[in-house]
């Protein structure tokens, strides 16, 4: 055997010793995809390794992306109080001059904790960690540099789990300083008094809001003509109205010609011929696969222009024994969505049976205020000619949110007139991506309205309004049949 891989291998060496290979299962990327893939394959009894770079533990999610992102808008609802304003006024804040450290302080020790229960749940489970990069060399077999030398591993089948990276337009000059992506946002070293988002999406509409929450002017700028087009159009225009109020300029309809650094601050150019001064420009315009020094060649794959690995529903590549999941494959790009992947390919690539689950996942949006939807949207239903009913409820309307100094939150059910079940739920507002999971349990379960509207929620409670919303969707159903029936 290569002494090199001796720190590696597995650890019941006399069924190594039958093996052609040297794991069961090898995981390039411990993102939520890889650990929950490792982690399976591990719970049955399989010699699992995992390749990651020493310190990215925990993949892009934990170190530079949702869990410093969603910690950051916590630290940013405490200082700035904007939460609270409802009832303390609109000039109240926990701390009148929030700087960098007050806002990374938090997040350091959040990333660090994480880092180390991913460690412990990997090493617990018995999860050999390969430092360093891996290249397929072949099918099976990868070769890792951790920067000092080269090793070699290789298993029976192999899980992709490498995440993605911001997209970099050729045509700006990012420096990491002044025009930065979303992977530099934890790096910078002032709260900008101006900042110019560019694209509308999930990234920058929650970081839009959370610089508007902290005192800066943002100006965001989409070339499409509405912003989370996948959203519910009503609960997206509260939103916007909140953000406006807010102090946040959108330019909807307008594509960025060129972005020009300046010593102190940068001009957005658009091709309209507007030109927009910022001290900072966020450049979100999408993510690209990180796929580049992947090898894929060798192990006869390929990726699409934007590093992305096609799979099928089992999340198996062209290649049999090579599965991909996780944000590597496209939408929905999700860290929750990512472990379910990891663990199904696990599954299916081990010959564990796998439950065919059609139950809708839910979207989560941390913008503040926040968004969540599990389900379809009244356009897609209205689209596709799907009769619907809709239920609302206002979050002034219930006692928790005149307590929370909530009054602009609102929680929409739609419910088929047919059989009475639940077609979408859609939530915008204080808990949003907490409550929705009412809602995804009851369309999981294959429940009605009839049930939330005989359901017993405490009280006060956000959840009540599940039941204020499922009231009047079946008020409404009633009058339908009344009238129907006269």
């Amino acid at each position: 055997m290569n002494c090199a891989l001796r720190t590696f291998c597995s650890p019941w060496p006399a069924m190594h010793t039958r093996r052609v290979h040297d794991f069961d299962l090898l995981v390039i990327g411990s993102g939520p995809g890889g650990q929950k893939a490792a982690i399976a394959a591990a719970k049955l009894d399989r010699r699992v390794a995992l390749v990651e770079r020493p310190d990215m533990l925990g993949g892009v999610c934990l170190n530079t992306g949702t869990i410093p992102s969603k910690t950051l808008r916590e630290a940013i609802l405490y200082l700035t109080g904007v939460d609270q304003r409802e009832i303390y006024g609109q000039s109240y804040r926990v701390k009148d001059e929030i700087t960098i450290a007050d806002l990374t302080a938090r997040t350091s020790h959040v990333v660090s904790r994480e880092n180390d229960v991913v460690r412990s749940q990997l090493t617990r489970n018995r999860v050999t960690i390969i430092p360093g990069t891996a290249r397929f060399i072949g099918p099976h077999e990868v070769e890792v540099d951790d920067g000092r030398r080269l090793r070699k591993a290789s298993a029976d089948n192999v899980v992709v789990a490498t995440g993605t990276i911001p997209a970099r337009p050729s045509s700006v000059a990012f420096d990491d300083k002044t025009i930065i992506d979303s992977d530099g946002i934890i790096h910078i070293e002032q709260v900008p008094r101006s900042m110019v988002v560019v694209g509308a999406g999930v990234i920058g509409i929650e970081y839009a809001s959370m610089f508007a929450a902290l005192g800066t002017k943002v100006t965001v700028v989409e070339r499409r003509e509405r912003m989370l087009e996948f959203c519910d159009l009503e609960v997206v225009e509260a939103l916007k109205y909140h953000l406006r109020d807010l102090a946040v300029t959108f330019r909807f309809g307008e594509t960025v010609a060129s972005v020009e650094a300046h010593p102190h601050g940068a001009i957005t150019v658009l091709r309209s011929g507007k030109k927009i001064p910022a001290d900072t420009v966020l450049y979100s315009a999408g993510r690209q696969g990180m796929t580049a020094g992947l090898g894929l060649e060798a192990a006869g794959l390929a990726a699409d222009d934007r590093g992305r690995i096609k799979v099928d529903e089992f999340y198996r590549t062209e290649v049999p024994h090579i599965y991909a999941v996780g944000d590597v494959i496209g939408f929905p790009a999700l860290a929750a969505t990512s472990m379910e992947q990891g663990r199904m390919a696990v599954h299916h690539a081990l010959g564990e049976p796998i439950t065919d689950s059609h139950t809708p996942q839910p979207i989560g949006i941390y913008s503040i205020p926040e968004i969540s939807f599990v389900g379809r949207t009244e356009d897609e239903l209205t689209e596709d000619c799907v009769p619907f009913e809709v239920g609302v409820s206002r979050y002034r309307e219930l006692a928790r949110g005149q307590i929370v100094g909530d009054s602009y939150g609102v929680l929409k059910l739609l419910v088929s007139p047919e059989d009475r079940k639940l077609l979408g739920v859609h939530v915008f507002g204080t808990g949003a991506t907490e409550i929705i999971h009412i809602g995804q349990a009851v369309m999981g379960c294959g429940g009605t309205v009839d049930y939330l509207v005989d359901a017993v929620f405490n009280y006060p409670t956000l959840a009540e309004s599940y039941k204020v919303a499922a009231l009047d969707a079946t008020n409404k159903m009633r009058q339908v049949t009344h009238l129907s029936a006269e």
